[in-house]
């Protein structure tokens, strides 16, 4: 926590609250210095608000490169978080962890983390809303990253704006570990590393894919956990967190995901796998420093029933 931090500014109205820089920021950037100054928001939320003119210097609106001296006055107006207040549902939410800071929840499979076309609620994000009231208040109900719907694990979710833009740059640093189970087809021969650029698929829109022109960087190292016949296990370990991208990178390299509707096989001839009725993917492991006591915590999700008994059953044959 920085040494210059003033007393929080969270979004609500628009009236104006008034900072003098110190001069301890003498020779920082504006954005730079607003950073410290505001650390419970991110630079580039604080950037989007001088580009809107919400944050003024001395009365004017100011570029996110001028230095800035000491003495100043910094005029901002916070603009008010959306309220979701009204699409709160009483749903079961499997929570393995909470404190006053974050949510650690064992998401199952079949549960939509936002709400979006075809899915208006019956959500995480619905759940979270009536499980904490208070995330009304916060971009996204303090969800940081997602799960697919039909991926099943651990999920975390920040409970303050300052904890949510902690475990962004700790995303965003590659610190925040994230491991996955996922039986893929074929023998997958040795452990790896996928990298490879991800972006939208340029014909079919609803679809990622690897772009050689275009896409964001992505890297998905995975290991080799147990084979059988037709698939092997493995367990993935994401560096970034792009969408569907264990499922692209899988694919990319001749091992799509068992179930997988979208980039795996329609059918391999295996009874047990074909009928698995979704992606065989499970967040299984998340690690992560705590952003209020800074304390290193890890968490593991026991395999779903449906997972499990496909592996028991190749096992048995």
């Amino acid at each position: 926590m920085s040494e210059f931090q003033v007393s929080q500014i969270s979004a609500g109205d628009y009236s104006p609250a008034e900072i003098t820089i110190p001069v301890e920021c003498a020779g920082l950037r504006l954005d730079a210095a607003l950073a410290k100054l505001l650390p419970e928001h991110s630079r580039s939320r604080l950037q989007a608000w001088l580009k809107d003119g919400l944050i003024l210097l001395d009365g004017a609106t100011a570029d996110a490169k001028h230095k800035v001296w000491g003495g100043e006055t910094l005029s901002i107006a916070v603009p008010p978080a959306p309220t979701f207040v009204d699409v709160a549902e009483d749903i079961d939410l499997p929570i393995v962890f909470e404190d006053a800071t974050l949510i650690v929840i064992d998401k199952p499979a079949g549960l939509v983390v936002h709400p979006g076309n075809g899915n208006a609620g019956g959500t995480l994000m619905n759940a979270l809303l009536h499980h904490a009231p208070a995330l009304a208040g916060i971009p996204r109900a303090g969800i940081v990253h997602r799960l697919d719907k039909e991926t099943s694990g651990l999920l975390v979710v920040a409970k303050t704006l300052a904890a949510q833009t902690d475990l962004v740059r700790q995303l965003q640093a590659h610190t925040v570990k994230r491991n996955y189970l996922a039986l893929v087809h074929g023998q997958v021969e040795h452990d790896g590393t996928v990298d490879a650029p991800l972006g939208r698929h340029p014909v079919q829109r609803i679809k990622m894919a690897v772009l050689k022109y275009g896409g964001k960087e992505a890297r998905t190292h995975y290991a080799v956990r147990e084979y059988f016949e037709r698939c092997t296990l493995v367990e993935c370990r994401l560096e970034t967190g792009r969408t569907h991208q264990i499922r692209v990178h899988m694919a990319s390299i001749r091992h799509p995901l068992v179930g997988d509707p979208v980039y795996g096989k329609t059918k391999c001839g295996d009874a047990a796998l074909d009928a698995f009725p979704r992606q065989a993917l499970h967040a299984w492991k998340l690690a992560l420093e705590h952003p209020a006591s800074g304390e290193h915590m890890g968490w593991k999700s026991p395999l779903p029933e449906d997972f499990d008994t496909l592996l028991e059953s190749l096992r048995e044959e």
